[in-house]
């Protein structure tokens, strides 16, 4: 790919790309597909886990995740697993309807972020701190573009997101922010970190995803398109 070619991939795209491997339905199911998919949300759950491992705090929901990990015992993978399962029983209002996607989700992200913060180093120092958070922020992104162009449903925090958009008529960024100061504060009160992690995370991750998701309708564009 030439310079100008890939600046034009990496302009932010603000619509989910039709891609080759895009699902008909939520449980359209190919080995290609399948597979992109769960490549996507490893890579999810690996930034994640470098965010974690900054050591300068963590993105808003692994604050809560944390929270829940300190108070319980348990591990942070096993959290983050049972606050999706429990996150989507809002859906059963909402009349959200998973996918495979979303299972997936629940399970992939949770087991990728435990080995991420068991074998990923800890940072000591600001530089490497925020290294380590911005690597990870890129990471979420690249990973939510896999995903998410794969079309077979939603995690279970953006299918409440939505789902709570559709029945209120709040609009989807606010419903979010709601949402995730939320339960920032509630993980903070249980002692999960928050910092320049945090900050790092809420200012780039849109921006993140927006870019990849650029660089793939980009890459995937037919040329005689």
């Amino acid at each position: 790919m030439h310079l100008k070619e890939l600046i034009r991939a990496l302009k932010p795209h603000k619509t989910i790309p039709v891609t080759p491997w895009r699902a008909n339905s939520l449980w359209d199911l190919s080995l290609t597909r399948v597979g992109i998919l769960f490549f996507g949300l490893i890579i999810f759950g690996f930034g994640d886990a470098f965010v974690v491992q900054s050591n300068l705090g963590n993105a808003p929901w692994t604050v809560f995740a944390e929270g829940i990990s300190q108070r319980s015992g348990i591990s942070l993978g096993l959290a983050t697993g049972l606050i999706s399962i429990a996150v989507m029983l809002f859906w059963i209002p909402l009349k959200v309807k998973p996918g495979f996607g979303t299972l997936s989700n629940i399970v992939l992200i949770a087991i990728a972020i435990q080995i991420g913060v068991t074998y990923f180093p800890l940072q000591h120092s600001l530089i490497s701190g925020i290294a380590s958070a911005i690597f990870g922020v890129a990471l979420v992104g690249f990973g939510s573009s896999l995903y998410l162009t794969c079309a077979l449903g939603p995690g279970p925090r953006d299918g409440t997101m939505t789902g709570l958009h559709r029945v209120t008529g709040v609009r989807v960024g606010r419903v979010r922010l709601g949402i995730e100061v939320l339960v920032m504060s509630v993980g903070a009160g249980l002692g999960g970190r928050i910092g320049l992690g945090t900050a790092i995370f809420a200012l780039f991750i849109g921006q993140s995803i927006a870019i990849f998701l650029g660089l793939v309708a980009r890459l995937t564009k037919s040329p005689t398109a």
